[in-house]
């Protein structure tokens, strides 16, 4: 069971999916990932790794125009693009987001779990999406095997993520309201929030010169992460 917002799945956007997904493998000995027919709505294709019971997401542009390549576009090439949460009410989570103003930009209801993609200019860093799974240990969108069950699967996984935007404190802030969390710790420059249920923490910072908001890191637990680990713009570090 969780008992609080979880950070399920990360996701980068590549200009290319296959060879980025192979550098993923090759750092971190990752099975095949399954890849989700359901992303072409998006004009897009993706690849999904299992990291424990968390997930990496590697999408690519199957189409000109999209919002991937627009937002990849703004990042100056591949960057981290994408952070799922899980909650344990998505009734609750839904009303929690409307009452503070943020717009839907995508949802899907099924039986099993439940999205909801919201608005980046209304939570700035990263393309949000608030989601929930039944039982909590699946998670359709890693494909068949983490449909209505968990499979056989290694240990760690994602605690955490940097994120770099252009006012730290105060998307800090928005991103602990969306997810039904009472502050964020830090100070004028940078700024963290706990997610204390699943132990793991969002950290945001100053974004670089020239670049458009993004998550630049992630930080894995109990995984073998080989030193300077940088793909498609994001550096993987150990927790």
């Amino acid at each position: 069971m969780i008992t609080g917002p979880r950070l399920r799945q990360v996701a980068l956007v590549a200009a290319d999916r296959d060879a980025t997904g192979a550098l993923l493998q090759d750092a971190f000995g990752w099975a095949e990932p399954f890849h989700d027919p359901g992303v072409g709505l998006f004009g897009l294709t993706n690849s999904v790794f299992a990291a424990g019971d968390t997930f990496v997401e590697v999408v690519a542009p199957s189409e000109p125009g999209t919002t991937a390549e627009r937002y990849r576009e703004r990042r100056g090439g591949d960057s981290g693009y994408m952070a799922i949460f899980q909650v344990p009410d998505i009734a609750a989570a839904r009303a929690r987001i409307a009452g503070l103003g943020v717009r839907t930009i995508w949802s899907a209801d099924l039986p099993d779990i439940a999205g909801t993609h919201l608005h980046p200019k209304d939570v700035p860093g990263a393309l949000v999406s608030i989601d929930w799974a039944d039982p909590p240990e699946s998670w359709r969108w890693a494909g068949p095997g983490w449909t209505g069950k968990a499979p056989p699967h290694g240990n760690g996984g994602i605690a955490g993520i940097t994120v770099e935007v252009d006012d730290p404190p105060a998307v800090a802030s928005r991103w602990a309201a969306v997810l039904g969390l009472t502050s964020a710790a830090g100070g004028a420059v940078a700024a963290t929030v706990e997610l204390p249920g699943a132990g793991q923490d969002l950290r945001f910072v100053p974004s670089a010169s020239g670049h458009g908001e993004g998550i630049v890191e992630v930080r894995l637990a109990g995984i073998d992460v080989p030193p300077d680990t940088e793909i498609a713009g994001v550096r993987f570090v150990a927790a």
